[in-house]
């Protein structure tokens, strides 16, 4: 039986035909000297909508709606500001290439930031060398560069992301901000217009998943989806051109610090395991999918910077074509050998290459590097992989946009917490991945936590390399093996005796202190083993930035979130902060330690002390 399309059918065909469309780089748009650039303009050219309200960040100001129809998360505000300094960074190297030099308004004489002089006097020495090129042309922000970067952003929402790119990022050829809903397509259209910016900013309303089949690939692709990028990647890797940056957004932490392995194994390929180099090993495990993806179309990636920041995880790469690099993808990555009961690691590489005459010969790895249980504690092993086992940083890279952040803070507002977490980059060891904290050392044995900067010490008088974690506060990575470790341990506790008679013969803390140290630790404070970004105060852990502050709800079709779902999201948000309205739910509870007469609150316990009062949990 035939059918004919509905009118809402011929509409919707109609427009997607137009938003799928090529953009137009070559459109006319006015003078940047006769655009809207005050809030009065923009209202004389569109006006709000009932419910609407602006929204400023940056240089742009968006039009949201009051309903919960998009997307808008304001806390991600640094994952946005990071975003324009890195593509405004990679576009400067791009079109230096070409000849072009970018002009970025507040930035004054390029000047290397480093935390050592040495490293300040061989950039100095680079960017002079560099500086030699003469480049005969400018690009500004706001205007199209013919010569310029083609930028996807793949689910845009409410368009702030490319908006902010059109205003704050010179060195563009164009911007196609996509979503899938209808609505948010239209919003992003209100927003371009709103800033002045509809010449650089076309919208496109369609699945990101498409986005291969555009005739032309794209230099810069921005994935942020609420959620998983999964679905995304294979498409991503090969819609990217050659030398292309790859900017991806996970915020199912969950999955990926452990909670769910088999789900974080159906998407990414990988088995997260729940341990306190989770974070860490998050960002590995999505550039293993990601250059796993990659090498099924003979190409790999190159990491510039990976973060793990507040709830969300937040990696930028180059994608390059090469077969005979692709061969080197199985050497790249490894599993995880984690032990269950001291928390104790080893990584095992999936591949090896050795040294062939002129060539290299590529063949799998042997191993394992453990036994059956582990020799400290005598617990068996958890499997997790593979991660990506290489460097998760370019740490020239990291220099330059820790450079001009530094040189030009007003830029943006959360330039005192890029600083300082890119110096905390700057500063770990790049070929050791994953770390250990120093509670947790403590808790295995059970004993008092040492100071930071005495256990750090101990690993420097033992003649290893040691450093802190962008990704951990009490993190302590080092190429000291696990043994090492145990031993500067068991020498604390010499020290700072715990209650051997307490411990059970089978816990790890009995079968690691029965044994005598190897190595007697030094904890004289050395001064090397307090960082730069230490001794500076950085901004490197920022407090809360506001109540409620995690994963906002789903965007809604319909709009609005219901209370039910907005309760319980305030609810296992700061679980270990909880509010008075959160205790006062425990009143109708009775208190045990009372009738059993030994609760001390009195009044400000958080349970009952009515003597009538029956526990609800208990039935006739």
């Amino acid at each position: 039986m035939e059918t004919t399309p509905s009118s809402t059918d011929t509409k919707v065909t109609s427009m997607e035909a137009e938003m799928n469309a090529e953009p137009q780089v070559t459109a006319s748009f006015a003078p940047s000297s006769e655009r809207p650039d005050t809030s009065t303009d923009r209202d004389k050219l569109i006006e709000l909508l009932p419910g609407e309200t602006v929204v400023k960040e940056g240089k742009a100001a968006i039009l949201f709606p009051s309903a919960n129809e998009v997307f808008y998360n304001p806390v991600q505000e640094f994952n946005r500001d990071l975003t324009c300094a890195v593509l405004t960074e990679f576009a400067r190297e791009w079109m230096a290439k070409k000849g072009v030099k970018l002009l970025v308004p507040g930035e004054k004489e390029r000047m290397v930031v480093s935390l050592s002089e040495e490293e300040k006097e061989s950039a100095s020495g680079l960017e002079k060398k560099n500086g030699e090129e003469e480049l005969t042309a400018t690009a500004t922000a706001g205007e199209i560069c013919e010569d310029g970067l083609r930028v996807l952003e793949g689910l845009s929402a409410s368009g702030l992301r490319s908006v902010r790119f059109a205003l704050e990022v010179p060195g563009l050829r164009s911007i196609t901000a996509n979503d899938f809903s209808f609505k948010a397509a239209a919003l992003i259209s209100r927003n371009a217009r709103y800033n002045g910016v509809e010449h650089l900013v076309q919208t496109s309303c369609r699945d990101a998943r498409w986005m291969r089949g555009k005739k032309q690939s794209y230099d810069v692709i921005d994935i942020d989806p609420y959620g998983s990028p999964a679905s995304f990647l294979d498409a991503a890797v090969q819609a990217v051109s050659e030398g292309g940056l790859l900017c991806v957004t996970c915020t199912d932490m969950a999955v990926m610090a452990g909670n769910n392995s088999e789900t974080c194994y159906s998407k990414y390929g990988s088995m997260s395991l729940k341990a306190r180099y989770c974070h860490e090993m998050a960002l590995r495990i999505i550039l293993h999918s990601v250059d796993q993806r990659a090498a099924v179309y003979q190409r790999y990636i190159r990491p510039l910077i990976s973060i793990s920041v507040d709830f969300y995880i937040r990696v930028f790469m180059q994608v390059h074509t090469g077969q005979a690099v692709v061969k080197n993808s199985a050497s790249k990555q490894a599993l995880v050998y984690n032990c269950v009961g001291c928390g104790s690691f080893h990584l095992q590489r999936m591949g090896k290459k050795t040294p062939n005459g002129k060539h290299m010969k590529f063949s799998a790895a042997t191993g394992p590097p453990v036994g059956t249980h582990c020799e400290h504690c005598g617990q068996r092993h958890q499997l997790g992989g593979p991660i990506w086992a290489e460097p998760l940083h370019d740490v020239s890279f990291v220099q330059k946009v820790l450079s001009a952040v530094s040189s030009n803070p007003s830029r943006f507002g959360t330039a005192k917490r890029i600083e300082g977490m890119l110096s905390m980059v700057t500063e770990e060891l790049e070929d050791v991945p994953l770390y250990y904290t120093v509670d947790q050392l403590s808790s295995i044995v059970h004993c008092n936590t040492p100071p930071l900067l005495q256990f750090r010490s101990a690993l420097l008088h033992a003649k290893h390399r040691v450093s802190l974690s962008h990704a951990c506060k009490n993190a302590i990575k080092t190429d000291a093996p696990p043994s090492v470790i145990w031993d500067i341990m068991r020498s604390w506790e010499k020290a700072n005796p715990v209650k051997r008679e307490k411990l059970s013969e089978t816990s790890p803390a009995f079968k690691i202190l029965s044994k005598e140290p190897s190595l007697e630790a030094c904890f004289t404070v050395r001064e090397d083993a307090n960082p730069q970004s230490r001794k500076q105060h950085l901004t490197r852990f920022q407090e809360n930035p506001q109540a409620f502050w995690g994963p906002k709800a789903r965007a809604r079709a319909s709009g609005g979130i219901t209370t039910e779902l907005d309760e319980k999201r305030k609810m296992f948000q700061n679980k270990r902060k909880r509010h008075t309205t959160d205790l006062l739910r425990h009143k109708h509870q009775p208190c045990k330690r009372f009738k059993k007469g030994i609760c001390t609150h009195g009044d400000k316990c958080c349970y009952s002390h009515d003597p009538e009062l029956k526990d609800a949990n208990k039935t006739d």
